[in-house]
């Protein structure tokens, strides 16, 4: 298989699996406290990619490590905690749109810390991105006055999260192989996990159904949501550019609307209008730069 022949397998793969993972955060939530979901998320991911990527941290040097900590409280701790929170105020559907972003906060980012020059297709496609972000913000806030859509903040900031992290990865980690850069990252939030969680005072009853039901979805969230797709999207970074891996928010509100309609989750046509409008205007700040 080839190199450009596999940055689409990895794409569509994690298409599929991020995309699923807002309607299990959904489910996650119906039994455990959005911090709760967040935590457990990251410490049975961690779990899973420190079993499996335990001698690969050999290889991380101590300057490394700086960037290894940056990347992974940027992408695999304050993200997992994000989102919950978001969710816990707003459908699993609308929540993916917005997360449709990131490669709009990915070109920003490299332009700003990274030495990216922007286009001017670019430059159209920041502004056309914005204008369909407020439309999102303005339609769902009036649509739909029982949720809260102050709570969208936290999607945003998990955007410019994730965003750093390509950055960070494709630019300071690139001699790195996927695994070490994934294990690393956990290995950095694995504390701060488990005393986010014990501040809860998380004991679950484990004799009721939703709270069952709620672990199995983190569980599937956790292993495949997390730890898999961590290791497959740094892969993908490294076999393509950071705004290439960044694309995978175009095909994920398309599977994460899907499961959102099964679930019938409500979305509104200006709502949709408002996503279209995002995806044209990170359609064109795809538009490679000079340098990036």
């Amino acid at each position: 298989m080839t190199a450009n022949t596999s940055k689409w397998a990895y794409l569509w793969a994690l298409s599929l699996i991020w995309g699923s993972s807002f309607i299990l955060i959904k489910k996650a939530l119906l039994g455990v406290t959005p911090l709760q979901v967040g935590t457990l998320r990251i410490l049975l991911a961690a779990t899973t990619v420190l079993v499996i990527g335990w001698p690969s941290l050999k290889v991380i040097s101590k300057r490394d490590w700086t960037w290894i900590s940056a990347a992974g409280l940027l992408s695999s701790f304050f993200p997992p905690l994000f989102f919950a929170l978001a969710q816990s105020e707003i459908d699993s559907g609308v929540t993916a749109i917005f997360n449709s972003l990131t490669p709009l906060n990915t070109t920003l980012v490299a332009l700003a810390f990274f030495g990216a020059q922007m286009s001017k297709k670019q430059v159209v496609g920041v502004v056309i991105g914005l204008l369909g972000t407020w439309l999102l913000l303005a339609t769902g806030a009036s649509l739909r006055a029982d949720q809260n859509y102050a709570y969208v903040g936290f999607i945003l900031a998990s955007s410019v999260g994730y965003a750093l992290n390509i950055n960070i990865i494709k630019n300071k980690l690139a001699h790195l192989g996927p695994m070490s850069i994934t294990a690393g990252s956990f290995a950095v939030v694995v504390v701060p996990a488990a005393i986010v969680l014990l501040s809860t005072g998380f004991a679950p009853d484990l004799s009721q159904a939703v709270v069952q039901q709620s672990l199995i979805s983190l569980l599937i969230l956790a292993v495949l949501g997390t730890a898999l797709a961590n290791i497959l999207f740094n892969k993908l970074i490294s076999l393509s550019s950071p705004v290439f891996a960044a694309s995978v928010t175009y095909t994920i509100p398309l599977v994460a609307l899907f499961w959102a309609w099964v679930d019938h989750e409500p979305l509104y046509p200006a709502q949709l209008a408002g996503g279209l409008i995002v995806l044209v205007g990170v359609y064109l700040t795809q538009k490679k730069p000079k340098k990036i």
